[in-house]
């Protein structure tokens, strides 16, 4: 990690943990070496990195472009490992995902590509799935609780409530399984993720 990134990976779970209680349950089942997707259900603006804190390496993960331009975030953000993505739709950003997954590193990535606007799971989108079916990277489904409460996508920030990341089995692909063409092979792919995070509860 370099230092600004150690800095943030610190200072987030420690704010976590002071204002909302934050923990993360089966922390253990996080595969730390070698390419891997973090795949978590979107809920806030503080799911990135809090979901960060459950590795024990650096993470990359995709943010809106126009962040870039917001003074002190548009330096910041790049030392944080953030890719910057437009909202429209951004091939760059997922080959840039590819090469990162290629490489051996950890990608973060919001199957349901924003942030929910009620609380609850929406439909996973392909970008996800492209990835699996390109790298085969192993997927370790994960599920915030709270987040929403805290924070929803129209709403302040709120110092109360409580926060809780619960991670899930990690998900081995075969070559059977990534087998198709195009949209449709994505789709499932996505899907199959989506019922894995869904399937995660507080325990």
């Amino acid at each position: 990690m370099n230092f600004y990134y150690w800095l943030g990976y610190h200072l987030s779970r420690l704010f976590a943990q002071f204002f909302f209680g934050f923990r993360i349950v089966h922390r253990e089942r996080v595969i730390q070496t070698g390419p891997v997707i973090l795949a978590i259900n979107h809920q806030s603006f503080l799911d990135p990195p809090l979901a960060g804190n459950a590795c024990d390496r650096p993470i990359f993960f995709l943010d809106k472009k126009s962040l870039m331009n917001v003074p002190v975030l548009g330096w910041v953000l790049p030392k944080l490992n953030v890719i910057p993505v437009n909202l429209e739709g951004d091939r760059s950003a997922l080959e840039a995902l590819l090469r990162i997954l290629r490489a051996g590193e950890c990608a973060l990535v919001f199957p349901e590509g924003t942030r929910t606007p009620d609380g609850t799971l929406q439909p996973g989108l392909p970008g996800v799935g492209l990835l699996i079916a390109k790298t085969r990277a192993p997927v370790v489904p994960m599920r915030i609780f709270g987040a929403y409460d805290v924070w929803p996508i129209h709403g302040k920030l709120r110092f109360s409530g409580k926060i809780t990341i619960v991670v899930g089995e990690p998900i081995y692909f075969s070559e059977a399984d990534v087998q198709g063409n195009g949209k449709e092979l994505y789709v499932r792919l996505s899907q199959r993720v989506m019922d894995a995070i869904a399937s995660l509860q507080l325990p």
